[in-house]
């Protein structure tokens, strides 16, 4: 097998000369027990791999199963090591690189959403210039003062990004961001 071949069992086209760090978005199905949140981290701060967004919550309660999902930057050769690495730890059921899943199914990316809190002045001269732009992004008031504004915005993590961009020269105060949901179109599951 030459440097250009995909390797038997792998998702992932690996040219290392040439491969280029990307996004993707890893789906991990692990038992609802303590530390197990704290060994998937382990698991990527002790080997350098950054994660640039993270969420976690219990799907299944009957189950007792939660959901990791993990945004993390890497060749191809990287992101292999990473899922092996995931699936080693024991309370680990299931992992899916998203990006790759969809992919393979013809779509650029899995269906990813984030939720933002967004605190902004909201008095004077750009009140009026918040709310319109509120309406444009499809945000939602959900507080109020003379003084200042809580808006809700649900959306591509890109989206947000735009948005916050533009308030902040209208009085931008605080942003809480949730991390990205994400899951594959289709009708199979994880």
């Amino acid at each position: 097998m030459n440097a250009h071949q995909q390797p038997t069992g792998s998702a992932y086209f690996i040219a290392p000369e040439t491969a280029k760090a990307e996004n993707h978005t890893l789906s991990v199905l692990v038992s609802n027990e303590p530390g197990v949140l704290a060994r998937v981290i382990g698991l990527f701060s002790g080997r350098g791999y950054n994660i640039e967004s993270l969420t976690v919550s219990e799907t299944e309660h009957e189950a007792h199963l939660s959901r990791i999902t993990i945004v993390t930057r890497g060749t191809p050769a990287v992101l292999e090591q990473i899922k092996a690495q995931l699936e080693r730890i024991v309370p680990v059921h299931r992992v899916v690189d998203l990006t790759v899943r969809a992919q393979s199914l013809g779509q650029e990316r899995p269906i990813e959403r984030e939720v933002a809190l967004i605190k902004v002045v909201g008095s004077g001269e750009h009140r009026a210039e918040t709310l319109r732009l509120a309406d444009a992004f499809h945000a939602k008031v959900v507080d109020a003062t003379v003084e200042h504004f809580i808006l809700e915005m649900t959306g591509k993590s890109s989206k947000i990004d735009q948005f916050v961009a533009i308030l902040k020269p209208l009085g931008l105060i605080e942003i809480c961001r949730t991390g990205i949901a994400a899951m594959n179109r289709g009708p199979q599951g994880m």
